[in-house]
């Protein structure tokens, strides 16, 4: 009986010591705890670029309406063209709605995308969707500004494709980050996503 209860103690004792360290590493009452925010890639800030005619469009010009980036590139083979058949379809869907926000279209490969280059492109598109290019200093701060991804791939033969984010970023009218489309969700989904941004 006597050994029992010292097993019991001894038992009891051990619990107590993995409480309290645990409790250890738990923030105190004066220390918060991280936020999700915290964990999370600011989206938004300061770019300057030039659109596919000629003219200057930047975070500033760009505030007090809402308005959509997607980066790409016109050598593509897939994703990007079908991104920006999928936005003209959904913009002519919304009808007038549509001119509340700004569809952005931003090369990752100002190498080959000249003016010139994203001017015939655009054709194929809605024209309401701006595309925009600058040298790589400011393709590389544009895509840090909005957390994006890419990077260059070379292929067989000498030449490159383009590795980069494929979503749609939404901004508000504050440039503040107000969510994403993907592609791949319900065209209701996405319409009703464009609409809550245009404030439809």
């Amino acid at each position: 009986m006597k050994i029992f209860r010292i097993a019991t103690w001894t038992a009891l004792a051990v619990l107590a010591g993995m409480l309290i360290g645990f409790s250890s590493l738990l923030p105190g009452p004066g220390s918060a705890p991280e936020t999700t925010a915290t964990r999370t890639a600011r989206v938004g800030g300061p770019f300057s670029l030039t659109s596919h005619k000629g003219e200057s469009v930047d975070n500033a010009k760009l505030a007090g309406k809402p308005y959509l980036v997607f980066f790409g590139f016109t050598h593509c083979p897939d994703i990007c063209p079908t991104t920006l058949y999928e936005l003209t379809d959904l913009l002519a869907e919304l009808g007038p709605a549509a001119d509340r926000f700004t569809p952005l279209f931003i090369t990752v490969d100002p190498e080959r995308d000249t003016q010139a280059v994203l001017a015939e492109y655009m054709t194929a598109f809605d024209e309401r969707i701006i595309a925009l290019r600058g040298d790589q200093a400011e393709t590389d701060a544009t895509a840090k500004a909005f957390a994006a991804y890419y990077r260059k791939v070379p292929t067989e033969g000498g030449g490159y494709t383009m590795d980069h984010t494929a979503g749609v970023i939404l901004m508000d009218a504050d440039g503040r980050f107000a969510g994403t489309l993907d592609m791949h969700e319900p065209r209701g989904t996405m319409l009703a996503k464009l609409k809550r941004l245009a404030g439809a």
